[in-house]
């Protein structure tokens, strides 16, 4: 049973790191640092966008609107360090 735990564990721990990823090149994007029109660039915003956007989705719509501050990033990253100290906490061993 601890290996399916640590299965878990990683499997949320690669969403959180994949959600920073996702952060950043939003922010690069957005400050025209990196340009979307590159196609290296665009395959892999997209792929990030797929990954990411769903569990934002949802988080967006229960949190309220504050312009052009976007905390469904925060809300679904500290959800899934909660999730996953609840996992660590409350496993059978």
């Amino acid at each position: 049973m601890n290996s399916l735990l640590g299965l878990f564990i990683q499997i949320i721990s690669l969403y959180q790191f994949i959600l920073i990823v996702y952060i950043i090149l939003m922010w690069l994007l957005n400050f025209n640092i990196i340009n979307a029109s590159n196609r290296l660039v665009f395959t892999i915003m997209e792929a990030m966008h797929r990954l990411c956007e769903p569990a934002l989705n949802l988080v967006r719509r229960y949190i309220p609107n504050l312009g052009s501050i976007d905390l469904s990033p925060l809300v679904v990253y500290f959800a899934l360090w909660f999730i996953k100290s609840l996992l660590i906490e409350y496993w059978p061993t």
